[in-house]
């Protein structure tokens, strides 16, 4: 396999109240604050409230990763591949998830549906 390294740099960072693990259904059915680096807000036109977007984010608070995971961490289940699974614990600790976006206001984006913790570093926003 060929060596690839890629340095990325955050765009900004999500505002929430989920400081620590909790479920992913409860972080989806809550709402989140994407707050962007200012100097990008121009990147920002045309997105409008209503429209589904997808926000690329750096799980950066896991440690490691294994190939064979139990979803959601629950051992009553059989173990199955990381590609296979959201979980956050992979050999590039990258997430996706497609969101409602609720409101734009200058450079932050109020959304609905994010399993990310506060302060997660976001990466990317994409429309959906």
């Amino acid at each position: 396999m060929t060596e690839f390294s890629a340095t990325l740099k955050a765009i900004g960072y999500v505002e929430n109240e989920f400081d620590d693990s909790t479920p992913a259904s409860r972080l989806r059915s809550s709402e989140s604050t994407l707050v962007l680096d200012p100097e990008l807000v121009p990147g920002l036109t045309g997105l409008e409230a209503g429209q589904r977007i997808l926000v690329l984010f750096y799980f950066h608070r896991t440690e490691g990763y294994e190939l064979l995971q139990h979803p959601r961490g629950d051992a009553g289940c059989p173990k199955r591949g990381v590609f296979a699974l959201r979980s956050p614990r992979r050999p590039n600790p990258i997430g996706l998830t497609d969101v409602e976006l609720l409101a734009v206001d200058k450079n932050r984006l109020r959304v609905r549906g994010l399993d990310a913790l506060n302060g997660t570093p976001v990466l990317d926003i994409k429309p959906a």
